[in-house]
């Protein structure tokens, strides 16, 4: 039996929230640029995303950029707008075929 299977559907929740928060963090610790770690950070929303959607919760909020964010240097903002509008052109094809 999968984990899948145990889980009970009437027991999920409708709506689910995210903060994206210690990507920066992480990929500093594995010893590389902040920007590594939010990249990853994009495969792990795509990895939640399509987890949810086999699980059929019906509503995703991910906070992936705060007001105390734009404090950082401009190299990184500017970065993680690039990876935002990127990840967004990128993965809009599937999010649409999946009715996210």
């Amino acid at each position: 039996m999968s984990l899948k299977d145990k889980i009970n559907p009437e027991r999920l929740p409708k709506h689910v929230a995210f903060i994206m928060d210690g990507n920066g963090r992480w990929a500093k610790k594995q010893g590389k640029e902040r920007v590594f770690g939010h990249q990853i950070g994009v495969e792990s929303v795509r990895e939640i995303t399509i987890a949810s959607v086999e699980l059929g919760i019906k509503y995703l909020t991910f906070y992936a950029f705060s007001t105390e964010n734009w404090n950082r240097p401009k190299e990184e903002v500017d970065a993680i707008m690039l990876l935002m509008v990127q990840a967004i052109e990128n993965e809009t094809p599937t999010l649409m075929k999946n009715n996210v």
